[in-house]
């Protein structure tokens, strides 16, 4: 008996010691990085620690890869392999090729998505083909990316226009007010639910404050508790488990409430009226298939994952394009120039296509999106089988992270990437030109779901703000270049000072 359990001690120690130099050794023949100092910890710790002293994840990625030099790095997180790439040959490459559609199965991505494995941004397969198709194809039948998304976006932008006309002159920051975040989320809410929602509806207040929170709590979460989930169970409010999973569970009521209401209103001639009800009837449709996608469960991630695409990072751009006219307003002069060459009071409804017309304010938000780039790092990635990358080998299931600032501000292909020049978007005949390089909204088949809506809000409420207004700085409350870090990159707090211009 004692030589029994002698051998199952012996077994258990050389498993462990196998088990640790795995967590060691890397790879053969993959990308060069920092070592992985500690088992099942990896260099997790190191790279908070950099990001903290640079100011910044996408900081301390370029720290590394200048480090290294080279365009596409390792590093150890948790227990996952984790490569990021950072040169545009590279990013073409990733968004192109069908091993790198997948998505990363691990703790932190299925605590976003409630955790389930659900919705669109964070699944892949046939469950994300399918979903992603039918949703596209939902939002167009009920008006997204038509005339009707441009008058909803009219509808949002009167009030917005209404909002800065009753400041009178008192300084305002529209990302502490939400004035326009609330406009996208009321147009993406019309085109889901059917219903637009009141300024002052407390839905759409609670709606915000959850968005907000959630923002937050993903950026005490994201780090540790991905690494190492078991941490949850020790310290559960310090690594921001508890809020994460309470902010889903709010979400969870938020959304089921205006599901149910569907389910109890729905009839088939009302199919065509939103997604929601489009929804409904394809769950009907297919309730007697074993093996289908469409539950209850998938459209309340469907419609977190479109809400989230949508609203905070088309606010924080417009946001951007504003405080840019500050802090140049000679451009602001050119901008407005350019509009009242081309509007004028009797002007119909303006276009996203009429973009076409006024080519200096339309290289002006290209530059907004390059110079600020607020999604540093795009992704994650799971390859999906083992393949090559840049010479290196690449096994299944890494991690690939994308390096968007990068090529926004590679000195090679730009010149001056750290000027803001809208020029550098103009060509002789004053024609858009030099965006191939620009990845503001990602490429290939998982481009963001929200980029129709979120171009036609910036370039509509851009213009119109502008064609009314001159946008003056207030000088206790200066704006900034310098962005907040976090998981989207955002303005520190300043103040506009809206006067209303001479005809």
């Amino acid at each position: 008996m004692e030589i029994f359990f002698a051998s199952i001690i012996l077994f258990l120690i050389i498993e462990g010691i196998i088990l640790i130099v795995k967590e060691f050794k890397r790879p053969q023949n993959f990308p060069p990085g920092p070592n992985w100092l500690l088992p099942f910890v990896g260099s997790s710790k190191y790279l908070k620690k950099l990001s903290q002293e640079l100011g910044g994840q996408h900081k301390a990625f370029d720290y590394l890869s200048k480090k290294y030099n080279s365009p596409i790095f390792s590093i150890k997180l948790g227990r996952e392999l984790v490569v990021v790439v950072r040169s545009y040959e590279l990013i073409k490459e990733v968004h192109s090729r069908e091993e790198f559609d997948g998505r990363p199965d691990n703790f932190f991505m299925r605590l976003r998505t409630m955790g389930t494995r659900l919705g669109i941004t964070c699944t892949d397969g046939r469950l994300w083909q399918e979903q992603r198709s039918f949703v596209v194809r939902q939002l167009r039948n009920v008006g997204y990316g038509k005339s009707k998304m441009e008058e909803q976006i009219h509808v949002e932008l009167n009030e917005i226009l209404e909002i800065i006309r009753s400041s009178k002159d008192t300084p305002i920051w529209p990302g502490e007010t939400n004035f326009i975040a609330t406009s996208v989320i009321n147009i993406l809410w019309t085109f889901t639910t059917g219903a637009k929602i009141k300024r002052n509806d407390a839905r759409l207040i609670k709606f915000l404050n959850l968005l907000q929170k959630r923002s937050k709590a993903f950026e005490i979460s994201g780090g540790y508790l991905n690494q190492m989930p078991w941490l949850r169970f020790f310290a559960p409010e310090a690594t921001g488990y508890n809020l994460v999973k309470n902010l889903n569970s709010e979400f969870y009521k938020f959304f089921m409430e205006v599901i149910n209401e569907h389910l109890m209103t729905y009839s088939e001639d009302k199919s065509n009226e939103d997604l929601i009800y489009a929804y409904i009837k394809e769950m009907n449709e297919q309730k007697d298939k074993e093996n289908s996608t469409f539950k209850i469960d998938q459209l309340v991630m469907v419609i977190l994952d479109i809400f989230i695409a949508g609203a905070s990072s088309t606010g924080i751009t417009i946001d951007l394009a504003l405080m840019s006219m500050l802090i140049y307003p000679e451009i602001q002069m050119k901008v407005q120039k350019e509009i009242d060459e081309i509007l004028n009071e009797d002007s119909e409804m303006l276009k996203y296509f009429d973009k076409k017309k006024m080519p200096f304010t339309e290289a002006v938000l290209l530059e907004v999106q390059r110079f600020y780039s607020i999604v540093p790092i795009s992704g994650p990635r799971r390859i999906l089988k083992p393949t090559t990358l840049a010479g290196y080998n690449l096994p299944k299931d890494t991690t690939v992270l994308i390096g968007l600032e990068t090529i926004h501000k590679d000195e090679n292909h730009w010149k001056d990437p750290q000027n803001f020049r809208p020029e550098r978007f103009l060509d002789e005949k004053n024609n858009i030109c030099n965006t191939e390089r620009l990845f503001p909204f990602g490429a290939g088949k998982r481009r963001c779901l929200g980029d129709q809506l979120a171009k036609s809000c910036l370039f509509t409420f851009f213009v119109e703000i502008l064609k009314e207004f001159s946008l003056e700085k207030c000088e206790s409350d200066l704006p900034s270049n310098d962005l907040l870090p976090g998981m989207l990159l955002s303005p520190k707090p300043y103040k506009i000072l809206f006067r209303k211009r001479k005809n």
